[in-house]
């Protein structure tokens, strides 16, 4: 669970930090404007937790930090529970890890957005099989980003 988040961090960190790093001659002579993509980041919980991991909180920074120079126009968390336990007890933790993820993007200093919450619960939990997913155990941030006029 820890490496997921981790690798998460990493690739987030190098998807948005676009073209900030600059090797030549010739790359310092032409840079690439930033690119300001639409992004999901996944933040991963421990079973039957809402409260962020240390790396959960890594991964929120690196959200934060990477959306420097571009326009937030909106923000979307919606917390996820996987099946176990009652469906009533996995809504409300989903709407806690929900509510713990917008706690923390506030906490780093997002620029001012349209700001969602929402929770699905255990819906969609289970394959087709029957077989319970494990990575239903998050919430996931939407981040909607444009360039800066």
């Amino acid at each position: 669970m820890n490496k997921i988040a981790t690798m998460t961090g990493l690739a987030l960190a190098m998807g948005l930090g676009g073209c900030a790093m600059t090797h030549g001659a010739r790359d310092r002579m032409v840079r690439a404007d930033k690119t300001c993509q639409d992004v999901t980041i996944p933040i991963y919980f421990e079973s039957n937790q809402a409260e962020l991991t240390p790396e959960g909180r890594r991964v929120i920074a690196m959200a934060a930090a990477g959306t420097k120079g571009c326009r937030v126009d909106s923000v979307k968390v919606l917390g996820l529970a996987d099946s176990a336990g009652d469906p009533a007890a996995n809504l409300e933790l989903s709407k806690r890890r929900a509510a713990s993820v917008g706690e923390a993007l506030t906490k780093a200093h997002l620029p001012p957005a349209e700001f969602g919450l929402s929770a699905a619960g255990d819906a969609g939990s289970l394959t087709a099989k029957g077989a319970m997913q494990p990575v239903r155990r998050r919430a996931d941030i939407v981040l909607k980003l444009g360039q800066l006029k």
